[in-house]
């Protein structure tokens, strides 16, 4: 309703009389709509609720925004008349309304507002039918149009037809397109664009006349025969067509529909494959490829090779590689994965159907890191992805390694940054988890390890990428295609209420119920609003009464959370509350009550799980499928050799279906196999294992006969020969059925209603001059074979003919890289004699040429065919020689390979228990109605008379009776039966026959094998070990110990030992005497074997022995006490100190340890009792030391000494050593001025005159002492003395110092400053020691101290010194001293005395005595003591206090 834009409004004029009668035909047409709406039955919604309060706000669907949205964008955008002059209308209606509620201004107009607001409401709901039909109609509308008016995409209404044509002819080729607009066209020739310029003229003429389209070949050539395309394309799509033009030549048989070329033009390469896929046993984290070849070159139709794994198509990728090249495809993987693993399977087109082949592709689990952690889990997937979390799944591992697994940890990635953060840890019990806190938008890739006691297991295959709210935002979204490909996309978020605060969430309840967590569910919101949503979680215990609000650590944005700390036991309630940025919503209505569930059970082990036999490598089983519902996840399967313990895993990725075929494993061995479910609880309990198998070929029925051969030939009669099926069906043959045919007949005829046996079969009752062919059968357990193809004709006409017929079973055994053998039977027809020989022939394949195998016939029907290349394939053919000549030659062999089989069986020779000599073979391969066709010389069966043939399942065994020469020869076996040649040869020397005759005579008279004989030991005690080994006995071998020709048995003094479980044979003499001289001879016994081993103990050996023993014993009882471990020993220290040394062990308290020089104790030397160890220092070694030391440990349980001569070569080796490491410890030269001149010297550690010898050098000339040059060593430097040095004493100076073998030099060079400051240094020092000599000194005399009684006379007397003569005078207490009285002096030359008489107390005092010349002065100072009479004086009393108190 709109209102007058002012008051005033209300006074002006009435609408005109035309806007009056629009205004009428509106509510007219408003009526009418009414009538529509009431006929259509409106929803039941709209029929509860008629009228809404201003309050209320109506709901609108999805589809109601949808189909707006749809109508608004498929509307003309031009108005009709009707529609302008409604809208109009409606504009003064509102108006009008607007000024009448106005205008009324009392309690009708409130009336009126109502009514209006109502009446629009109702008109709303009405049209919204009405608009929902009218949209559905108006795009139904427009899509008709479109289709009928608009453009669209070409087809081919007549395609092109492939054409045969003759040379030189002309070829049209047409087809019909529609298309709108008019395409463009291309025309190609196999796939090369026909370009006409580019051709001779009229060569092509290509035209287009209205959608017939031509293309004109003229004078065609070979070249022309090719395959032709054309493409036709608009801006509405594209499309093609082709068809392949074939030109015939005359060239025979070589040309038109019989030309390989036309076959392969018209219908394709027929390929065929020319190797088999075999099983892959791949390793996790390693490469591995699949390939297999050809019959032809499929580069043509290579894009239709397709590659499958369990059903799925392979596409190339980062990890796998598809190549096709020539006559080889392959599918290449860089880097397996568990989930690389499955049935690959090969496809190619060919004419006659699809061709294919599968192996499985098998990954063990790469090697642990740590030893006994299990496999790596699989298949890890993100489910239920939202916003900021998901629920991730894999697949336990198959193999445990013996540890169960007790939790699994979960790493992530964000992006490809490539950095693996570990996540989340999941308990053992369960393969499933809920992760939380990611970041929408973002993306992730998840891994697994799985953990047990042993340790982490390697992580899994990374989760695909999956991107966080992706999912979400999708099913938000709804698409609606119109037209031709056009879509429009409609987001919920465009048509939500421009609400604040969002409503509560609905519907929560619990989507998953765990042992360890509870995801919660539940619906947004509605209205939610446009603002982001996060959820607030709150929880009550049941029976509490109170919410708690469940913290997150980040914001919870999907409608979905994980509850990881429930505990068990309890029932909890939950309810959400939905917050945006305008505020939080009202709680949820609460959810049904919650207990986090029980942990999940394994599923059982599948039952009536069945073995039975596949190929010679292989088992199939099958068993009953588990009903496990949606938790299956798949089966492993295990298997064992019987008798082993341990199970092997056979596959690593869960098997969907209930059978399998177990592929590797041994031909002719038992196997036990079992079955495991796998879910996300774990892998179950395994099945009862089946039955022991043995693993061979299953019965089949066998493939056709084939290269049938005309044998012989009579009036009436023919003999028919074939070759025996490829395919055996892994039984022996019971015959053949033959069937004939006339080919002047229609039907066949069967031969014979019996099998025959033999491959060769006697038609009778046939008409001269018919030509005839053959077809058969081959039939064993498993019933009759596939039917062979026809024979050739053969014309029915009696042989007279005087060459030979053709041999017949041609066949070969004992293929090797370079030779074979080769068999043959004689021709039935001997032609006009007898045969003389046979001519052999070969033909490489490929090649049209036959050569000779050798340059003369063969008497016999076996040739070892030599010389051959290895790794080519050859095939042979024989012929019969006679008087007449060369007959017809034989059927020739398949084509033979030539290599060595690595895995080949071969005769083994040897010698059994008993001593016989055999040849044995094994053949586990062979099936079990095969037979051992044992051969010598090729010419039948050993004699009977001097073998024994023994046969067993897959072996056979020739034993020799009486072995001899006759036995000598070549032995050859042949396995019948068997799809492929099983055979080889031995042959039987001389020389080997005698190894083989001496090993069983061995055997036969066996003995005790010696692993050791006698061997003599002492003992730590002094005790004598006598011993010997052999084999190991049994508990019942004997033992006859014979010393000097008598048994001897244990006793005291012998103890012997017989272990037989070790073949040791053992004596112990305690005390070692002259009575225990002689022989030691032990005879052993065990069953038939045995054996005599003799040791002598005499003469010189003997006496060894003993003394040997004795010194042992002495030894022992030594060590019963203290006693050195290691003796005395000398070490020269780098300080040139010598040092003995030695080591006491067994030692207590009360050990006493002793130095001892010459007999005499040595109190220097020094003794550790915690270590043992002793030690003595020598500081400076001289002659002085010269002598033995000895050193002594005791105490009251014995006594040891160990001592040290240092008097002859053990001195001159520490005299030499303290040279040598005193050489190379001499410091360099240095120089000195001294007041006698320069001196040159080098400080050592120790220098010995005897050991070591100085040179010195000046100038490269040795010096020799003389009155100005002067040489020396003390304990520590050797010097070099100038006496008044000059100018001729320069120079380079060299000390050479030789101690034994070390020699080293030190140089110093005096001259130029070093020679100036030298001689300046000895100018000085020599004037100091002029002044130091001249001047005035107090030589000797006066003591320190002077003590005398009163009324005494004191004499003093010293002697000076000093040139000039010194000045003389005397001082008392620093004072001079006046002789008068009783003070006298008295000089004597240099002698000056004093004179004191009848001393008294007043003269104690300090005297000195003062000296003095023109040099220097010196005073001598003496302290004078008097007492008096009966007094003692002082010095005394102080000397016998200390004496007291020492004592």
């Amino acid at each position: 309703m709109t209102l007058p834009h002012n008051p005033g409004s209300l006074g002006e004029p009435q609408p005109s009389q035309t806007m009056q009668v629009h205004r009428l035909e509106h509510r007219h047409e408003e009526e009418q709509k009414e009538e529509r709406q009431r006929s259509l039955h409106m929803g039941s919604s709209m029929q509860r609720r008629t009228f809404r309060s201003s309050e209320e706000e109506y709901q609108f669907s999805a589809a109601d925004y949808a189909l707006a949205a749809a109508l608004a964008l498929t509307a003309s955008s031009e108005m009709s008349w009707e529609a302008q002059l409604r809208r109009q209308s409606s504009t003064v209606e509102r108006e009008e309304r607007g000024q009448k509620r106005v205008g009324f201004d009392n309690g009708w107009e409130k009336t009126e507002i109502a009514f209006l607001h109502t009446r629009r409401l109702l008109r709303q709901r009405r049209d919204r039918k009405a608009l929902r039909r009218r949209t559905e109609e108006k795009v139904r509308e427009a899509k008709e149009l479109r289709e009928l008016c608009s453009g669209r995409g070409p087809w081919f209404w007549i395609p092109l037809r492939s054409h045969a044509v003759w040379e030189h002819t002309t070829v049209l080729l047409t087809c019909t397109v529609k298309a709108s607009p008019p395409p463009h066209i291309t025309w190609y020739k196999n796939e090369v664009r026909i370009d006409p310029r580019l051709f001779p003229a009229g060569k092509y003429r290509i035209k287009n006349n209205y959608g017939l389209l031509t293309l004109e070949i003229r004078r065609c050539t070979v070249e022309d025969s090719a395959t032709y395309t054309v493409v036709v394309k608009n801006a509405y799509g594209q499309a093609s067509s082709y068809a392949k033009v074939l030109v015939r030549t005359y060239l025979g048989k070589d040309a038109g529909f019989d030309s390989e070329f036309y076959k392969r033009s018209m219908f394709g390469l027929h390929v065929e494959f020319t190797s088999v896929l075999k099983p892959v046993f791949a390793r996790e984290k390693e490469p591995f490829s699949l390939s297999c070849v050809f019959s032809d070159d499929v580069l043509d139709g290579q894009q239709n090779i397709q590659w499958f794994r369990d059903g799925r198509l392979l596409t190339s990728s980062e990890r796998r590689q598809i190549l096709n090249t020539d006559r080889q495809a392959s599918v290449k993987v860089s880097c397996a994965y568990k989930e690389d693993e499955g049935l690959y399977t090969i496809r190619v087109p060919s004419p006659f159907g699809t061709q294919e082949q599968s192996a499985y592709v098998f990954v063990r689990d790469a090697a642990a890191e740590k030893p006994g952690a299990p496999g790596s889990p699989l298949n890890v997937r993100c489910l239920n992805v939202n916003r900021d979390c998901l629920i991730l799944t894999w697949a336990p591992p198959s193999d445990t390694r013996g540890n169960p697994i007790t939790g699994y940890s979960i790493e992530q990635c964000q992006g490809e940054s490539g950095e693996w953060v570990p996540c989340h840890k999941a308990p053992g019990g369960t393969c499933r988890c809920p992760i939380q806190g990611l970041i929408e938008g973002q993306s992730y890739r998840f891994r697994v390890r799985a953990i047990s006691q042993a340790g982490s297991s390697l992580p899994s295959k990374a989760s695909e990428l999956v991107v966080m709210g992706e999912s979400v935002e999708a099913q938000r979204k709804t698409e609606i295609s119109f037209g031709l490909g056009n879509k429009i996309i409609i987001s919920k978020d465009d048509f939500e209420d421009s609400v604040t605060i969002p409503s509560a969430p609905t519907n929560v309840h619990a989507s998953e119920i765990r042992e360890a967590y509870v995801v919660l569910g539940w619906e947004e919101p509605s209205p939610r609003g446009k603002a982001p949503l996060t959820y607030s979680l709150e929880k009550s215990v049941i029976g509490s009464g109170t919410w708690e609000a469940i913290d997150s650590e980040t914001p919870v944005r999907s409608p979905q959370f994980a509850l990881l700390d429930l505990e068990k036991g309890k029932s909890y309630v939950f309810r959400v509350r939905a917050v945006n940025q305008y505020g939080m919503s009202d709680p949820s209505e609460p959810s049904e009550p919650i207990t986090l569930g029980k942990k999940p059970d394994t599923l059982p082990p599948p039952d009536q799980v069945q073995a039975t036999r596949d190929t010679q490598t292989s088992i199939s089983l099958t068993w009953n499928p588990v009903q496990g519902g949606p938790e299956l996840l798949g089966y492993y399967v295990y298997s064992r050799e019987v008798g082993s313990s341990e199970w092997q895993t056979v596959n690593n990725k869960p098997i969907q279906d209930n059978k399998f075929t177990v592929p590797g494993l041994k031909t002719g061995k038992e196997y036990e196999f079992c079955v495991s479910s796998v879910s996300e609880a774990g892998v179950g309990e395994r099945s009862a294992p089946t039955e022991p198998i043995r693993v061979k070929q299953a019965l089949a029925t066998p493939s056709a006969p084939y290269d049938f051969n005309l044998l012989s030939c009579g009036k009436n009669d023919m003999v028919i020969g074939w070759k025996p099926p490829k395919r055996r069906g892994g039984g022996k043959i019971l015959g053949y059925f033959l069937d004939q045919h006339d080919s002047e007949e229609l039907d066949w005829h069967p031969v014979n209603q019996q099998a025959i046996p033999a491959q060769v079969c006697k038609i009778s009752n046939l008409q001269e001059g018919h030509f005839y062919e053959f077809r058969a059968r081959a039939a064993n357990l498993a019933g009759v074979g596939e039917m062979s193809a026809p024979s050739s004709l053969f014309e029915c006409k009696e042989w007279t003919m005087p060459q030979p017929g053709p041999p017949y079973d041609v066949r070969v055994s004992e293929v090797q890289a370079t030779s074979l053998m080769l068999h043959w039977e004689p021709p039935l027809y001997i032609g006009a004699g007898p045969i003389t020989g046979f001519r052999i022939s070969y033909q490489e394949e490929g090649s049209e040429q036959w050569k000779l195998a050798t340059p003369d016939t063969i008497s016999g029907t076996h040739l070892r065919v030599s010389d051959l290349q290895p790794g080519k394939s050859y095939v042979f053919r024989v012929q019969a020689v006679n008087s007449a000549g060369l007959g017809q030659p034989s059927m020739p062999t398949d084509p033979v390979l030539l290599e060595d089989k690595p895995d080949a069986p071969k005769i083994e020779v040897g010698v059994d228990e008993e001593g016989l000599i055999y040849l044995a073979f094994e053949a586990p391969e062979a099936p079990d109605s095969s037979e051992f066709q044992w051969s010598k010389d090729y010419k039948g069966p050993p004699d009977p008379q001097r073998v024994n043939i023994e046969d067993k399942v897959g072996k056979s065994k020739v034993i020799l009776k009486e072995p001899g020469l006759e036995d000598l020869g070549t032995y050859s076996v042949v396995v019948t039966d068997a799809d492929e040649d099983i055979s080889a040869s031995h042959t039987l020397t001389e020389e080997e026959l005698d190894k083989l005759k001496k090993l069983s005579h061995e055997i036969k008279n066996p003995v005790i094998k010696l692993i050791s004989g006698w061997n003599v030991e002492v003992l730590e005690q002094g005790e004598v070990r006598l011993w010997l080994e052999v084999e190991k006995l049994s508990p019942a071998a004997e033992l006859h110990l014979i010393f000097n020709d008598k048994e001897i048995f244990s006793s005291p003094n012998r103890k012997i030992t017989f272990d037989r479980e070790k073949g040791l044979v053992e004596v112990i003499i305690q005390n070692l005497s002259e009575e225990d001289k002689g022989s030691y001879t032990a005879q052993l016994r065990d069953g038939k074997a045995k054996n005599q081993i003799t040791l002598a103990l005499v003469d010189d050996d003997f006496d060894k022995l003993l003394r040997k023993a004795d010194a042992k014993r002495r030894d022992w009882k030594r060590k019963q006490g203290p006693y050195f471990e290691e003796p005395l020993q000398w070490k020269v220290t780098e300080d040139c100190q010598v040092l003995l040394t030695c080591k006491v062990t067994n030692t207590k308290k009360e050990t006493c340890f002793q130095w001892l020089f010459q007999r005499k104790e040595i109190p220097d030397g020094q003794y550790d009792p915690q270590t043992g160890a002793g030690v003595l220092y020598i500081q400076e070694l001289s002659k002085e030391n010269k002598g033995i030391y000895r050193a002594v440990v005791s105490d009251n349980r014995g006594e040891d000494d160990t001592q040290l001569d240092l008097t002859g070569e053990a001195l001159d080796a520490i005299f030499n050593e303290l040279g040598r490491i005193s050489a190379l410890s001499a410091a360099p030269l240095k120089i000195q001025g001294t007041e006698e001149g320069i001196r040159i010297f080098s400080k050592v550690k120790y220098y010995n005159v005897e050991y070591m010898k100085t040179t010195w050098f000046h100038k490269d000339k040795r010096l020799e002492s003389t009155d100005r040059l002067r040489a020396g060593t003390t304990l520590d430097e050797i010097w070099l003395h100038i006496l008044d040095p000059k100018d001729s004493d320069k120079g380079r100076y060299t000390l050479e110092i030789a101690a034994g073998k070390e020699v080293r030099q030190l140089s110093a060079d005096l001259s130029g400053q070093a020679f100036e400051d030298a001689l300046a240094e000895h100018q000085r020092l020599k004037a100091a020691a002029i002044i130091e000599r001249n001047r005035a000194k107090v030589v000797r005399g006066l003591p320190d101290v002077a003590t005398i009684m009163e009324d005494k006379t004191l004499c003093l007397t010293c002697v000076v010194s000093g040139d000039p003569t010194p000045e003389i005078s005397w001082l008392k207490n620093d004072h001079p001293v006046t002789f008068l009285d009783r003070y006298h002096m008295e000089v004597k030359g240099m002698e000056v005395t004093i004179t004191i008489d009848k001393v008294k107390s007043e003269d104690s005092g300090r005297y000195g005595v003062f000296v003095k010349n023109k040099y220097g002065s010196e005073t001598g100072q003496v302290t004078i003591s008097v007492f008096k009479h009966g007094e003692e004086p002082e010095e005394l009393k102080k000397s016998d206090e200390v004496f007291s108190g020492t004592a």
